[in-house]
This record gives structure tokens, sequence and C-alpha cells, in this order.
């Protein structure tokens, strides 16, 4: 009997072994940083706390809650911010932007996991505290993956549909057991998960847009709301992190405040009088042309250009595939063909944009240029027969036009593919079988994206295809494309160098009918979806190359969007009173290790 006690014993503590507790996480390979690193490589660790600094953004808000469906895109900026930094609510472990995708100790001190990743065991740093001082506890982290379970939006909402079991290990552990469903980046996908206190967050009414003031364990704590208008945070003297290696040289301002303005017109001229900080542009052109102002030659106003390590990612006019004159791809491509990218680079942007030829254009991880290999070729399987020669190859690119704006030779080929899905012109329409026009409307939300849009109206009326063009404001924006009410619109995915599940919101076939999501083409392809989940699933840096390339020809092949541009650089004006570090991390500027030069 007491032998079978002793093998019951250590088969329960079998059941908890693992790999010793370590202090990150990487999906590919291992951390850069060893366990003893003392910062992140990008932060000035030597930095005078204090001061103060003013953003600006363009929008609304009327809500503190960022992690519910309702005002999902009203919330107050820097409550949760991978921009602005999380100032209010934390993560788990918290990300390096110096690489690829790794995560380090934060509310968890420590990570256990085996090989296969069927597990991950968060410890929680024992020094973890709320503003109000009570400590960060395993009933709190359960409490929040149930809460946002139950009413949360998406995609928190979603994160437990892995999990197996949730359970408390020891005296700081919660360990997440997962189910089929999961995949090597799950682990990583929860550490980044924020953690709620159970004491202070009511459970009903949850879900509902709220404007009282949170409790959180982040460095800052809310001063003052001005509903739709602007925001105040003020340093918590008292942060339980301030001390910690994934912190140094981080949240150095004693006083943060976000601006809001219903135009970027008026957020710029808020930025030359001085009463924003620091602006972000966008245009080159701008960037070229608006920057006269008194503060910049006196020098209280610099403007630098960063190069991050970046793929481009994908800025273009999203086909709503929902829509069935956007049901066949040869319409799509033809469509495609007729926007003239030469002519609007030419007399829009003065030649200061590279057109985009893959999803993720400068980086290794792009098809562009590059013939498929055995392995992708294995790899696509039946996908084979979907991807276009060129495309497999690696001769494709997007024609270059006369920059016309009417580029004969582009325009019959675009009627030809249009020809060849049922399309003909009659008169001055372009038509399909029963007599029905080819027409669209196209929905924009600035006059920046109005301009390019008549552009491309142009075009599309020298072949008979009628496209409207409706701008509306950004609440109507932003509610329309939520619930797909367009039948095209202009959205920018953005790449990174680990692309992962996020790729299933963009282009999953689960996320077609998901309001909320970011599938705005209305994609449901079972290959694409197997794609996916060999990216998700690649345990080395090959593997993962191998899967990521394959993705990208098959999405070039569906021509679920026109591709339009992308610039290499990172454009930014601040006032010469801010100060940031001399090293660009590999995902550029991060504005949340800047200081004021000024702190005393």
């Amino acid at each position: 009997m007491r032998r079978l006690l002793i093998s019951l014993v250590l088969l329960m503590t079998a059941s908890f072994a693992s790999a010793d507790s370590l202090h990150g996480i990487s999906m590919h390979g291992a951390p850069a940083l060893s366990a003893d690193y003392k910062h992140f490589p990008y932060v000035n660790p030597n930095v005078k706390k204090g001061g103060k600094i003013t953003y600006g953004v363009v929008g609304t808000f009327d809500n503190l809650n960022p992690f519910i469906l309702k005002s999902m895109r009203t919330t107050a900026r820097g409550m949760w911010d991978p921009e602005f930094g999380n100032l209010v609510y934390e993560s788990l472990m918290q990300r390096s932007r110096d690489e690829p995708f790794s995560l380090y100790g934060l509310l968890a001190e420590s990570v256990e996991w085996d090989d296969a990743r069927s597990y991950i065991q968060f410890n929680l740093n024992p020094k973890a505290k709320w503003s109000d001082g009570q400590p960060v506890t395993q009933d709190d982290v359960i409490f929040t993956f149930e809460l946002l379970r139950d009413k949360g939006r998406t995609p928190f909402s979603k994160r437990l549909d892995v999990v197996a079991k949730m359970e408390k290990v020891g005296e700081h552990g919660v360990r997440f057991t997962f189910n089929d469903k999961a995949d090597r980046e799950t682990p990583l996908i929860l550490g980044l998960s924020p953690v709620l206190p159970k004491h202070a967050v009511k459970a009903d009414g949850f879900d509902q847009s709220t404007l009282e003031t949170p409790l959180g364990s982040g460095p800052y704590r809310i001063k003052a709301v001005n509903p739709g208008t602007s925001i105040t945070y003020e340093r918590n003297p008292d942060y339980w992190a301030k001390d910690l290696p994934s912190k140094i040289g981080f949240d150095n301002y004693d006083q943060i405040t976000v601006q809001y303005f219903l135009q970027d017109t008026a957020l710029f001229e808020a930025f030359k009088k001085g009463d924003v900080d620091i602006y972000q542009e966008g245009s080159p052109v701008h960037w070229a042309r608006g920057y006269d102002f008194p503060a910049i030659g006196s020098g209280t106003v610099v403007k630098e250009e960063y190069k991050p390590g970046l793929p481009s990612g994908m800025l273009g006019f999203v086909f709503n595939t929902r829509r069935p004159m956007f049901a066949d791809v040869r319409v799509r491509q033809g469509l495609s063909l007729v926007f003239d990218f030469e002519w609007a680079n030419k007399n829009l942007f003065e030649n200061a944009y590279e057109r985009t030829q893959s999803f993720w254009q400068n980086s290794d991880l792009s098809s562009h240029g590059i013939p498929a290999s055995d392995a992708e070729k294995a790899l696509l399987g039946p996908a084979l027969s979907k991807i276009e020669p060129a495309i497999l190859d690696g001769s494709y690119k997007l024609p270059v036009s006369d920059a016309s704006g009417r580029d004969r030779n582009l325009l019959r080929q675009a009627v030809d593919l249009l020809k060849s899905a049922g399309y003909t012109i009659k008169g001055s329409h372009m038509v399909d079988a029963s007599g029905k026009p080819l027409a669209f409307e196209i929905m924009t939300q600035s006059p920046d994206q109005e301009k390019l849009a008549i552009a491309y109206q142009r075009s599309l009326k020298a072949i008979g295809v009628a496209a409207t063009i409706r701008t509306v404001d950004d609440s109507q924006y932003q509610s329309r494309s939520t619930s797909f009410d367009y039948d095209m619109i202009m959205k920018a995915f953005v790449s990174s160098l680990s692309p992962g599940v996020e790729q299933t919101g963009r282009w999953g076939s689960v996320a077609r009918d998901r309001q909320g999501s970011e599938n705005y083409a209305g994609v449901a392809d079972p290959e694409l979806d197997r794609l996916i989940d060999a990216i998700l699933k690649a345990r080395t840096r090959e593997e993962f190359q191998t899967a990521v390339r394959a993705y990208d020809r098959l999405l070039l092949s569906g021509h679920y969007l026109v591709p339009l541009y992308f610039s290499p650089l990172q454009r930014i004006a601040f006032k010469a009173t801010l100060g940031h570090p001399d090293k660009l991390p590999l995902y550029g500027a991060q504005l949340s290790t800047w200081w004021d030069r000024r702190a005393q």
C-alpha cells in the first residue's frame, strides 16, 4: 500500500514536471536575451524620468474599457495601447520589439512548457501588485480569462477556445493545458493577454461602455477624462515593475495626455502651434511640402526618418467578395489592372512610393522574385492549381503603365479578363450576360483616400465600369467596416516578421461572417486555412519561411485587393524637447521609450 501511495505521488508530481522555469519564450528558437539581461537593447537605461508629453489622435472616445465589442474602436488611447504603451493594464509578459516574436517576464516572472507546447505555465511575480497595493494573484488571471471569454471582444473572447484546462499550480503558477485547436503560437498569445483585478471589476455590465476609472497594475493612473476630447494619465510612483529588466527605459513621463481631433488637418495644426508634441507623418508628399512653419526653422521642431526592418505590409482597395460582382477572381484581377499606380505616384505623390508586390515585401518571408521551392510546392499540394505560373516561378510583378491614367495595353488586358468572366461592353457600359452593368461603390474616410479613389474611378470609367465614391465620417466608417456594409474599401494590412494567428482574423474562413473581424474581403478558402495552420505549426525558421511564402503566393493569386504602394521609411516630427534612444529596434521607433529632456 505504501509503495502504491508513493507511485501515485510520483505520478501526480510528474504531471506537473517540465523543463526549468525560463525567463522568456520565442516563437522560433530561443529568445535573444539571456536570463541575466538588464534591459532591452533599444532603451536608454539611464534616462531621467519626469516631464510630460501630449499625443494627438484622430477620432473620439466614449469608453475606458478596451476589451469589449461595444465601442471597441472608441476606447480611450493609452489604456491598452501598442503605440503609446499599456499605461493602465498589463499583460503577463512583455514583447521585445527588437526580435521577430519573443516575450520576457512582466506580471509573470517566468514560464514553463514542454517541447510540444501542449501547455504553458505562467509563474506570477510575487512583487506584482495593483495600483491599490493588493497583489496580482492566480485568481485574477483565471477570472480575467473567464470574464473575457464571456463578455469580451475578439480576440480576447476566443483565447480559451484552445484551452482544455486552466488551473492553479503552487503559490504563483497558472497552467493552461491546450486542446487540439491550439498551435505553437498559442503560448505567446496567452502571454500577451491582459490581467484584470478580480476584486475591483464588476462582471455584471462589464460588456457595456463605461467612463468609470478602472484599476490596473500598469505604470500610470488616470488623472482626468474629458470624453471625446482628451484623457490624461499620471505616473504611479509606487509602480511595482519600475525596476524590472523588461520595463527599464520605458514609461518615462510623469504625465501623458492624449488629445483627440476630428480631422488630421486639425491635428497637424495643433502640432504646428505646439499643443501636440509629436506627429507621425503618413504622407511623403506632406513631409516634403508641409513643414515650412517657423518652429522648423528655429529648430524647435525636429524631423527625423527611420528605416525599420519590417516588411511592407499591404495597402489596397479591398474587394468585398460577399458581393456577387466580385465573386469571380478574373473580375478582381481585371479591375486590379485598371488602377494606374504610375499616374498616381507621379501626380499625387511626387514618385515617393514603391508599388507593393507582396504582403511581406522587403523581407525574407516574401515570395516576390523568388521561385517556389520544392518544399513550398509540396506544402501547397492541391492549391498549386490556384497559383498563377508567374507567381509560382517568381517572375510575377504588377505591370508598369505609361502613367497616362488610360494605358491602352493594360485596359485591353483588363477587358479581356472581364470578357472571360462573362462581361462585354455595350455602348459605354460594361455589362454581364443579362445586361446588368458592372458597378460598385468605393467607401472612403479621408480626403487622401478620396483623391486616390477618384483617380481609380476615372480609369474604370474608360472601360465602362461605373464606380461611385462615398466619403463618410469616422463613426459611420467604423460601423460599416465592422459589419462589412460596403462594396470596396481601402485598408492597410500591417505585416510583421512573425505572422501568426492574426492571419486567421484577416483571411480565415472562421472570420468571414464574424462582425468586427478584419476579414474585410470576405474570404473563405480551405487552402488558405490550411496554410495559416502550417504557419502556426512551423517549428523551425526554415519551415516557417516556407509556409509564409506559400501563403503569400496564394493570397496574391486570389486578387482580393488592388495593391497600392508602400514607403520603407517611418517619418516622425517632434518637439526638440523630446529625446529618444540611439538604437532603432527592428520594429521601428518605439514612442514608449522616448522621454522629456526637460525632466529634472
